[in-house]
């Protein structure tokens, strides 16, 4: 069964921004999750990048500092969003859905290095990310009712999915669609749709991939070969997992100091960025990577009790494929330096180096502190909730559909 509300007469929800300067609704234990990782990852930019700075930049400090700028701006527009009343995201996805589009068409045309607009700091793959969550959230709380549907419901949603981790795929940039093919699927699920229609969509997804990276970058077909090799026999792993797997068994119980590690300077590719955590293992061990690890589990726990607590659908689902973007990539990010998945691209998130990832992730965080900030206030102002279940398959019910009381919505939208 679903959930039963008794709203008090009267006691409706405002609109437009919730109250300012009330932090009743702040999930402190998400906050200070965040706030630690961002934290790790400033400490480990540092550690990483000096040497890359000063030769480059001609400070050691210029790498750090620009990360610095990079949270502090994501962190104003978490505050922002985090006071913002999501429920008015809805009209602006279509606009976020067009303006990613056009984005990644310009980049495909004159983009610098292939995935950035300027320089090598905005990537609108990152963004898309964000936003194919916010677009899917506003068609799968409308079209709730079709998603059984094969022409109503899996065909709108793969084509959506489909053109968006088509356009990343033509940059090469095959960490990010495999991301966006994961999220797609993850919405999906979240909302309501059919388990076969979910396993077609990742198998047409697959092979559409599989087809391009054959037409258009063949090479990269080395990687999943190399992968394949490397079960048996570590040394035909490639160099920058070589290199990875020395960091981490270098870096013991209890590492090797921060700042002591040698193989981010001997050969571990891009040490600041995708090799990151590599680097973490070894300058403070198996401990320092298990805490990372355990914050990023944390930050799905906290993340899905918010997308429980949630007062709709619509934020049921946004919390929930947020929460999905930032486990995901760090997930595979790890993942791949341990060896147990072919080499991506994947930042980790709050961690590595980069304005497009941290900015975007901090404004995800955003939205999902504004969700639980709505989520508290409802419960106040509502009658004690009866829950049959506190997981965040909530949304969906034993036959597939969802379970979030009918009531609910309702109530939520006369408030609004």
């Amino acid at each position: 069964m679903g959930q039963t509300t008794y709203v008090k007469p009267g006691k409706v929800q405002s609109k437009g921004f919730l109250k300012k300067g009330s932090a009743s609704g702040v999930d402190l234990p998400f906050v200070l999750i965040v706030i630690c990782l961002v934290i790790i990852g400033l400490l480990a930019v540092y550690s990483t990048s000096w040497v890359q700075s000063k030769r480059l930049e001609g400070s050691a400090h210029a790498y750090a500092l620009r990360q610095i700028v990079w949270a502090l701006l994501g962190t104003g527009i978490a505050f922002a969003l985090s006071h913002y009343d999501y429920h008015k995201l809805k009209n602006w996805s279509l606009i976020l859905m067009g303006t990613t589009i056009v984005l990644l068409v310009i980049v495909g045309l004159v983009g610098v290095v292939g995935r950035h607009l300027i320089g090598t700091s905005v990537q609108p793959s990152e963004l898309a990310k964000a936003v194919i969550v916010i677009y899917l959230a506003v068609w799968l709380t409308a079209r709730k009712d079709d998603l059984d549907s094969f022409q109503l419901g899996f065909i709108p949603v793969f084509s959506i999915v489909g053109i968006v981790g088509g356009l990343i795929l033509m940059h090469q940039d095959y960490s990010a669609a495999l991301t966006i093919f994961i999220l797609g699927g993850l919405m999906f699920f979240f909302g309501g749709g059919k388990l076969w229609h979910i396993i077609l969509m990742g198998l047409l997804m697959g092979g559409v991939a599989l087809l391009l990276i054959t037409v258009l970058a063949p090479d990269k077909l080395d990687r999943i070969a190399a992968f394949v090799s490397s079960i048996t026999d570590p040394s035909a792993a490639p160099e920058q997992i070589q290199r990875a797997m020395q960091a981490i068994s270098r870096g013991g119980i209890f590492g090797v100091g921060i700042g002591n590690s040698i193989t981010k300077f001997t050969g571990l590719q891009v040490a600041w960025t995708d090799s990151i955590f590599a680097v973490i293992v070894e300058e403070t061990g198996l401990v320092g990577g298990l805490v990372v690890i355990g914050l990023y589990m944390l930050f799905l726990w906290r993340g899905l009790d918010i997308a429980n607590r949630a007062p709709d659908m619509f934020g049921k689902l946004l919390v929930s494929g947020m929460t999905a973007w930032i486990v995901v990539e760090a997930l595979i990010n790890m993942a791949v330096m341990l060896s147990l998945i072919p080499v991506a691209g994947n930042a980790l998130p709050f961690i590595s180096m980069g304005g497009s990832s941290m900015v975007t992730s901090l404004a995800a965080v955003g939205i999902i502190l504004n969700i639980s900030r709505a989520g508290k206030k409802t419960t106040k102002k509502s009658a004690p909730v009866e829950r049959t279940s506190r997981a965040a398959s909530d949304m969906r019910r034993r036959n597939g559909r969802r379970s979030v009381s009918r009531n609910v919505d309702s109530a939520s939208t006369r408030a609004r």
